[in-house]
């Protein structure tokens, strides 16, 4: 004789009752849930041509950027350089890759001009001028518009 309690086997109507269920909840997650954009850029990320690297993870480049990450792989000293804070590509850059709008990383940087710490990286006005920026300083990283025409500096690969 059992004294043990024994849970009594689901009926097949509630077995299928939770079936539904998990299935609902899976097709409402998969419909919530964002899209992963497969849209490029609109925006390419350029180094110098003597730069050997190929290719940099959104979040050190937002390091970079932000400048809590100051050197190169190859211990050379990483020179960002920003677009004007109106400038479109700047807007597109600044949410996408440093999370947060040009008027917060102003922000941030105000606070760290203030305290002493450190200053923000130069502003060109147009991709031309990041691109001769780029060009004249091996160090330097920059972005500019995905339509223009970036001979003369190096395209990275930026990775998630």
């Amino acid at each position: 004789m059992a004294t043990g309690y024994v849970t009594p086997r689901p009926t097949t109507a509630s077995r299928v009752g939770r079936w539904a269920a998990l299935i609902g909840s899976l097709a409402l997650f998969a419909v919530s849930a964002p899209a992963q954009s497969t849209q490029p850029a609109p925006y390419k990320v350029i180094v110098n041509n003597s730069n050997p690297v190929t290719w940099v993870k959104k979040s050190e480049l937002a390091a970079m950027f932000l400048k809590k990450a100051d050197s190169w792989p190859t211990g050379a000293l990483v020179v960002p350089v920003d677009q004007a804070e109106r400038a479109p590509v700047r807007q597109s850059f600044s949410r996408d890759v440093i999370g947060k709008p040009p008027a917060a990383v102003k922000s941030y940087w105000n606070q760290l001009v203030y305290s002493g710490r450190s200053v923000p990286p130069p502003e060109k006005l147009t991709d031309e001028e990041v691109i001769l920026f780029v060009k004249n300083v091996p160090s330097a990283v920059g972005y500019v518009s995905a339509t223009t025409k970036t001979k003369g500096v190096k395209v990275l690969v930026v990775r998630s």
